[in-house]
């Protein structure tokens, strides 16, 4: 079990700890719902039938379907603070 930040303490400085600790949490989530994104498209893509194990095949598919999948998110999140950075926001 995750060990819990100490929220007990008043004021700003307990107000500033409970947002990390909520901003982590939700890193970890959206993480979490990638992977499981990840697994899904590529399972649907790669795999026919499933068996007792992954041939060759199969497995290099997933690992270039996964590597391919973490390319494009990287390049649109990386396009996306390009446009913040240059003030073209999502406004």
């Amino acid at each position: 079990m995750t060990d819990l930040p100490d929220f007990s303490t008043s004021g700003k400085a307990g107000d500033s700890e409970l947002q990390d600790f909520l901003l982590v949490e939700k890193q970890k989530a959206q993480f979490h719902a990638q992977i499981h994104e990840f697994n899904d498209f590529c399972w649907d893509k790669c795999v026919d039938k499933p068996g007792a194990k992954l041939d060759s095949r199969t497995e290099t598919c997933i690992s270039n379907c996964v590597e391919r999948f973490i390319d494009v998110s990287l390049l649109i999140t990386n396009r996306f603070a390009q446009m913040l950075e240059k003030g073209g926001g999502m406004q």
